[in-house]
């Protein structure tokens, strides 16, 4: 019998540290714009980078048909929303949960609107006490130590696949 290689219904992206190197509530300098050249810059004009792969990571599952998400924690909610913006990355993501708070209730709410379980659910996070709790309800959480890459992807949906 062909075992059914078994993919996420939504993968849920953190911010801080998984799509982009800083925390935007006390690293960088929100109001963000880009300047003459298309950089993204915060207030003080330092250029705002984020992981190398990112976009390509983003594009390729969007482009698989992926429902993606974003939950973050943070208190700058306005900062992570521009950057999302200005990073043109608002057309991937399905679902956005920005504000401070427990993960698992920007899962709860994820799960209300998208009517899915947390077990068709997969997660990237740089912090231990986010993948613990989302692992306690059921998600599959993978600890993220250097941003996201691609490789770091695949190994996420392998995983997910491993679980099922």
């Amino acid at each position: 019998m062909a075992v059914s290689s078994k993919k996420p219904k939504l993968i849920v992206f953190d911010l801080d540290y998984t799509l982009w190197p800083f925390w935007v509530d006390t690293h960088v300098s929100p109001p963000f714009r880009k300047d003459k050249l298309g950089n993204v810059v915060d207030s003080l004009g330092d250029k705002i980078k984020f992981y190398p792969e990112v976009p390509k990571a983003l594009e390729s599952l969007h482009a698989q048909g992926y429902s993606l998400g974003v939950a973050s924690r943070t208190g700058e909610i306005d900062g992570a929303n521009q950057l999302l913006d200005l990073f043109d990355w608002n057309k991937y993501f399905k679902y956005k949960e920005i504000y401070p708070g427990c993960k698992v209730t920007h899962f709860n709410q994820f799960k209300k609107q998208s009517g899915l379980s947390f077990k068709d659910m997969l997660f990237f996070d740089d912090e231990h006490r986010n993948i613990r709790d989302l692992e306690a309800q059921g998600v599959v959480s993978i600890l993220v130590k250097n941003g996201v890459n691609m490789k770091v992807i695949e190994e996420g949906l392998k995983t997910f696949a491993s679980r099922q």
